[in-house]
């Protein structure tokens, strides 16, 4: 892209020369106004990221609904800080095990499964610890 540099006393400003032309990148039509300029409006901005981040979206809208009823259930089954439940009783209910936020392995060994604040530790015999993490954000 063709520039010019015009000095005007102590500050120097860039300007296109006249010649050069910009498109939009969305429906092609030419852009007036900054040089920086990729689109002729909102909207064909809007459309072109929506069609850029489409599939992302739509896996991280699967995911972030799995989590969110992970989290609800729990929430469902723990209304005190620290309660016992039947794992088939959650996997009754819809809970997904293959989706957590983070994992907490504690000095002697147990394995915590979190959704966000909410969460669990598997016993042997099949029950559940569900507990409420108060310091989940810092």
């Amino acid at each position: 892209m063709p520039l010019s540099l015009i000095a005007l006393g102590s500050k120097i400003n860039l300007k296109m020369s006249v010649e050069e032309k910009k498109y939009c990148l969305e429906c092609n039509t030419e852009i007036k106004g900054r040089i920086d300029k990729r689109f002729c409006n909102d909207y064909c901005r809007n459309v072109y990221h929506n069609k850029q981040n489409r599939d992302v979206t739509n896996y991280m809208r699967r995911v972030n609904n799995i989590l969110r009823k992970n989290r609800r259930l729990l929430a469902k089954f723990n209304p005190e800080r620290k309660t016992k439940i039947q794992k088939t009783r959650l996997m009754e209910e819809g809970y997904n095990f293959a989706y957590h936020t983070n994992v907490y392995t504690t000095k002697k060994g147990g394995t915590y499964f979190y959704c966000y604040d909410l969460g669990y530790i598997e016993h042997e015999d099949g029950w559940l610890t569900l507990v409420i993490k108060k310091d989940y954000v810092k």
